[in-house]
């Protein structure tokens, strides 16, 4: 199994800064600070074609129907959950794996209309375990993650006319980042800011987890970059605070290993099939200052 190990990664992270910092609406427009990931490990990996998920000792390497464990020490390949090819399992994107349960965001996508699901898989033996339905929802189930006691995920919609099909594919603006309860119910949900709808094109946002700073990290479908966010303290719409680079992956599912203090994000490129093992320098990352309003006495009302 062939490993390779901090490949040029100082002179890749690099590049993927001065290229970022060169886009339209980069930091000269006063869009958020651009750091660099490090890429530190990159495993050959066969499913790598829609996300990762990873836990103390594995790594799960997804595509549309199959789901490989990888021991991380050697790379090895162990086991593969394999759906059939006319089975319902039709489009896996990514997973989170809680308490040796690895949930893995499903749908059918791109048929119309857009129907989605949880899947569930025990890690030890990759048998399936559990679904939940969510059938025709707010648009297609692109991640999950499980973070300060609820689930996470993301409904992408596309600004994209898929084959024999003649509109968009719910309008890339409708896609919504929930929050949901144990049983799978939406609480409370927002949008993603348009810059980033806009670096996503007639795609979406693919890939979502939270970090061991407390903030959510989230990617589209072929940058490699991943968007740092953090809940408003009101509106709908969440909070642009960073953007990291991440040399030799093309958006799509992303994973943190543990969310603690020496915590690394994995990402995949479909391209080459790797799974790429990242150090991100969090502790760089400052949320923005100022007052978001005031309350003002007599005297200094605003009228």
């Amino acid at each position: 199994m062939l490993t390779r190990t901090r490949l040029g990664a100082a002179l890749a992270a690099a590049l993927a800064v001065a290229t970022l910092s060169a886009l339209p609406g980069s930091a000269a427009t006063a869009e958020p600070p651009v750091l660099a990931g490090e890429a530190v490990r990159t495993y050959d990996a066969f499913d790598a074609n829609q996300g990762v998920a990873v836990d103390r000792r594995h790594f799960y390497a997804v595509n549309n129907r199959t789901i490989t464990k990888h021991d991380r020490d050697s790379g090895e390949a162990l086991l593969q959950f394999a759906g059939a090819a006319d089975g319902p399992i039709e489009h896996l994107d990514s997973g989170a794996v809680v308490n040796g349960r690895l949930y893995a965001a499903h749908s059918n996508y791109p048929e119309w209309p857009m129907e989605s699901s949880v899947e569930v898989f025990d890690t030890r033996t990759m048998e399936h375990v559990g679904t939940h339905a969510f059938g025709i929802f707010r648009g297609s189930l692109t991640w999950l993650d499980r973070h300060d006691g609820s689930w996470w995920a993301a409904f992408a919609n596309y600004d994209r006319v898929q084959r024999s099909q003649t509109e968009p594919y719910g309008k890339t603006y409708n896609t919504q980042v929930v929050q949901m309860d144990d049983d799978f119910q939406v609480t409370q949900s927002w949008t993603i800011p348009k810059a980033i709808l806009d670096r996503f094109d007639v795609m979406s946002n693919s890939g979502g987890s939270w970090g061991p700073d407390g903030r959510l990290y989230l990617t589209g479908h072929d940058l490699p970059e991943a968007y740092v966010m953090r809940v408003p303290e009101s509106g709908g719409e969440l909070e642009w605070v960073a953007t990291v680079g991440l040399p030799q992956i093309e958006g799509q599912g992303i994973a943190w290993d543990d969310a603690q203090s020496r915590s690394t994000l994995w990402g995949i490129s479909r391209d080459n099939a790797e799974v790429v093992q990242y150090s991100v320098p969090v502790g760089s990352i400052t949320d923005p200052e100022g007052a978001m309003w005031d309350v003002n006495g007599p005297g200094d009302f605003e009228q």
